[in-house]
């Protein structure tokens, strides 16, 4: 019985060749739509389960409060771990100390290569679950062992066995290969870990860290923990609240210990006033939001169309109510011919998603593949198809089974003055959400534009930095530099203990005339050699930069213009700053450098003579040769200095770039889809308009005869359209103000919301529906009358 029911369905799709294609089409992108958006939410969902333990494991954090402003860090001191593994032994399985992830130079013979691991203490790969290929999680027990990823391993060795290989490390160090481990996944928070290192060799080689083991005012490290499988968060949270305060009951920053479960790390990830504010939850939201509202299109089409073609299958509804059929048997013949299309339309949308799906990838920074062989993948695919063809069907399938027999065979039947409102309801939800995402999509890109013209402080054109990671490069500076300077191919270059796109330190212990006893000040802080700032291209509002000419400036300070606003002083120049008791005094004040997020406030800043402190070169290349040329000379310079080594280096331009990726893929994504809502939604009006041209033929003819022209008879069909599309920008436009204004929020430097964006947007959906629906208004408007005024 079903099979008839769906031979039937076929034959009227085939009768119906336009009608059936645009629904086919419609359907199938807004299926693409929402499996590509399902895909990247279950991705974005997805992350970090990875870890067997995700469930149980936790970073350490902490709320301090810092120039009257409660912020919550990762940084810890060292002694916490332990202290937190022999007093609260009930609450946590295990309690591990990481550095942060930085680049090494890993070497085995002539092959050299910069890779990012951590020194970690052992149970870091048990309680991670590192899935070893070769040897074991136990491996770093040995102080001078090393565990590598797969594609370490093959980088160094190829296809020989690295187990008990030695690789070098920094050019200083010996350690023995004990293990190689599965290469981390992309949605994992530590897939830049590529190896990991024992923290007995980061105690042994480097004494800062052998002297931090009893201080706990030095947040230099990240502690994790794996609690015990009947614990809770919360309630452990509450009890190590104050372990890091009850070592020092004077602290103004007041520290209050908390655990940041490993199931919230990459979706809320943003913390305000000490408790968590959001992160890329809100971006999870926001797809799924408008993964629905696309697909939702495309069953409108299906709707709208239907239930257009209604007066010319009413006759087909009075033959099969004459003949015997009950309004059950027709319901279910609609809804075959709604699944029919469906599944034409799935068949499409698996084409669609499988030729995009890179594309999408490399758009959204993503690794995803369809889940061929996953049997939840088609469950849950084809259910999603099912429902889609139903809620598409549903209306019409209804709708046009209701005709009364007598009144349509009679030619009595009309559909009603009020007929068409269904659809034209429909039409303007449709425009509403395309001129939603126009307007959206706009202020995205205007806030990353906002950010990306903001005065920066300094010149990133040819300013390049290398990190010093050797023993090779320590103390030769003086050297180095008058070298580099020899080759013509530098302008300047200066050591620093920061690149120019991020603060790696923020201290506290400073005092200034008229500084409020009660304040807990935190400036960040940066070493920097003679020649920063003429490498950087400082701009100074007063004072001067530091000189060689004078030996007080190893005592001397350099403020940004946040920092001068936050101590206070009027005229800051010449006044003394005490710091871990001892006075420094300002010689200058700098325009405030963007080194930080560009969508934040800048953060108060010094600037103070060190070379000890110093762990970056930064090289300003000379703008009369071309960057090839230069590098090269540049290169054969530090390989000479440093031969162990690669000559590896990053463009500051480059980098301050990465700073707006995610925003802009954001924006990409937003574009893609607003651009396929608007597509859909023109589909529909494509069709809408053919068959309103069709139904409108005699009447057109009768017009035309009368002496309108094809401009009048344009405006006739188009009318109606543009008056829907003015009503859906009328309701687009509040919402969208509303939803944008609350996400400019998020940022504090953020741009206005101007009102020729709507301007644009209601404009550009009105141009792109005038230009949909004037191909089948002119073809109507431009055919022979005599044609359609002839007799049936």
């Amino acid at each position: 019985m079903l099979k008839n029911y769906f031979k039937i369905a076929l034959r009227t799709l085939l009768r119906n060749k336009a009608f059936s294609a645009i629904n086919i089409i419609g359907l199938s992108v807004g299926m693409a739509v929402a499996i590509l958006i399902g895909l990247w939410i279950f991705d974005e969902m997805s992350f970090d389960k990875y870890h067997q333990k995700y469930d149980r494991l936790a970073q350490v954090m902490q709320n301090q409060t810092w120039n009257g402003v409660i912020g919550s860090q990762t940084a810890m001191p060292l002694p916490l771990a332990p202290e937190l593994r022999a007093k609260y032994s009930g609450d946590f399985k295990n309690v591990v100390l990481s550095s942060w992830t930085f680049e090494h130079i890993l070497a085995v013979g002539d092959k050299k290569f910069t890779k990012t691991g951590n020194f970690v203490e052992p149970k870091f790969p048990e309680m991670f679950t590192f899935k070893m290929l070769k040897g074991s999680q136990k491996g770093l027990k040995d102080p001078y062992s090393i565990l590598i990823s797969e594609s370490v391993a093959t980088a160094l060795f190829g296809d020989t066995d690295p187990i008990n290989k030695i690789v070098k490390v920094d050019n200083k160090t010996n350690v023995k290969v004990t293990g190689v481990y599965e290469d981390l996944p992309h949605n994992t928070t530590l897939n830049e870990v590529s190896f990991v290192l024992p923290w007995e060799l980061y105690l042994a080689t480097e004494n800062w860290v052998k002297n931090s083991q009893d201080q706990w005012n030095n947040n230099s490290f990240q502690t994790f923990a794996e609690l015990n499988p009947n614990a809770d968060f919360d309630k452990v949270s509450a009890k190590i609240r104050l372990v890091k305060f009850n070592h020092d009951k004077q602290d103004a920053a007041k520290p209050m210990v908390f655990l940041h479960p490993m199931s919230k790390w990459h979706l809320y990830s943003e913390f305000k006033d000490g408790k968590i504010s959001g992160g890329r939850i809100q971006f999870v939201w926001l797809f799924g939001i408008i993964g629905v509202f696309v697909l939702l299109l495309a069953c409108i089409n299906f709707m709208n169309l239907s239930t257009a073609r209604s007066e010319k299958r009413a006759k087909e509804v009075g033959v099969r109510k004459a003949i015997g059929s009950v309004r059950s048997q027709l319901i279910t013949q609609f809804l075959s011919e709604s699944l029919l299309i469906v599944v034409f339309a799935f068949v499409l949308t698996l084409v669609l998603v499988t030729l995009t799906l890179p594309w999408f990838n490399e758009l959204s920074d993503k690794k995803m593949s369809i889940l061929w062989t996953n049997p939840y993948f088609w469950i849950l695919s084809i259910s999603f198809s099912l429902i889609t063809g139903l809620i598409s069907g549903s209306y019409p399938a209804f709708y046009l089974s209701s005709f009364d027999p007598i009144r349509v065979l009679k030619g009595t039947f009309r559909v009603g003055r009020f007929a068409a409102v269904p659809r034209k309801v429909l039409v303007v939800i449709q425009f509403t959400v395309s001129v939603t995402l126009i307007i959206g999509t706009i202020i995205v890109y205007r806030q990353i534009q906002h950010a990306k013209d903001r005065p920066i402080g300094y010149s990133r054109d040819g300013l390049i930095a290398i990190t010093i990671n050797t023993p090779e490069l320590v103390g030769h500076y003086d050297a180095l530099r008058s070298d580099l300077l020899k080759t013509g191919a530098v302008y300047e270059m200066s050591q620093s203990s920061s690149p120019t796109t991020g603060v790696y330190s923020n201290q506290i212990g400073f005092n200034w005339e008229g500084k409020d006893p009660n304040l807990q000040a935190l400036f960040g802080v940066i070493a920097v050699s003679h020649d920063y700032g003429k490498s950087v291209g400082w701009n100074f509002v007063e004072g001067r930069d530091f000189s060689r000419n004078f030996s007080t400036d190893t005592s001397g300070m350099v403020l940004n213009e946040a920092a001068a606003k936050f101590i206070g002083m009027k005229n800051p120049v010449g006044k003394n700053i005490n710091w871990n008791d001892k006075n420094y005094r300002i010689v200058g004040v700098i325009k405030n450098m963007v080194m930080e997020s560009p969508y934040e406030p800048i953060k108060p800043t010094i600037f103070f003579i060190n070379y000890g402190w110093a762990n970056i070169i930064n090289v300003k290349l000379n703008p009369a040769m071309s960057a090839s040329a230069s590098l090269e000379k540049v290169g054969e310079v530090f390989r000479r200095y440093n031969p162990g080594s690669p000559f590896d280096y990053k463009f500051a331009d480059e980098q301050y770039a990465l700073k707006f990726n995610s925003e802009e893929r954001i924006g990409k994504l937003a574009t893609f889809f607003a651009c396929l809502a608007i597509f859909i939604s023109c589909l529909g009006i494509f069709g809408l308009a053919s068959f309103t041209a069709e139904q409108r033929t005699k009447e057109i003819g009768v017009r035309k005869v009368l002496g309108a022209s094809v401009f009048n008879l344009w405006q006739l069909l188009s009318k109606d359209f543009v008056v829907l599309v003015m009503i859906s920008f009328l309701i687009a436009t509040p919402i969208a103000y509303y939803f944008m204004n609350g996400w400019l929020k998020n940022y504090e430097y953020r741009s206005e919301i101007s009102w020729w964006i709507f301007g644009i947007s209601g404009l550009g959906a009105l141009i792109i529906t005038l230009l949909t629906v004037s191909y089948q208004a002119v073809k109507a408007a431009s055919a022979n009358p005599v044609k359609s005024l002839r007799t049936e």
